[in-house]
């Protein structure tokens, strides 16, 4: 990734954190992904702002990619979890437990993982498969 590339990245995330809605923010995570396409943070966060927006398909597609680039990353693997679900597609188990056995080897993602999911439900307060995740990984 360029260094102009990742600029965009940066302004992008500083644009979600400072509560930009999700949907505003969609075609600029296209862009990145399409510019570097091997990014996985890139295809994880357009997968997110994907299950936000209720495009759960798109979402499914993104988040697969992000896994595939970077089957290590906690947040992928929750993004894949909750398109899997909410398409009610299988295979959502062996993801979270992939990011149970995450959790217990490098707990720092524990805090991570909790602001994502907190995030999650001031935006989408209602968003049941997050609570189910979470639920299931007692954060």
């Amino acid at each position: 990734m360029t260094s102009e590339q990742e600029n965009a990245f940066d302004i992008a995330m500083a644009k979600y954190q400072a509560g930009e809605e999700a949907i505003n923010l969609i075609k600029d995570f296209e862009v990145i992904t399409a510019s570097s396409p091997n990014q996985s943070a890139g295809w994880t966060c357009l997968a997110w702002l994907q299950l936000l927006c209720e495009k759960h398909e798109e979402a499914l597609r993104s988040a697969r990619i992000a896994v595939k680039l970077n089957a290590q990353d906690p947040q992928a693997r929750i993004n894949l979890s909750l398109a899997l679900l909410e398409t009610k597609s299988k295979g959502v188990r062996d993801h979270i437990e992939f990011v149970q056995r995450a959790l217990v080897m490098v707990p720092e993602f524990e805090k991570e993982l909790k602001n994502s999911f907190d995030d999650g439900l001031k935006r989408k307060p209602d968003w049941q498969a997050l609570k189910k995740i979470q639920n299931w990984l007692s954060l």
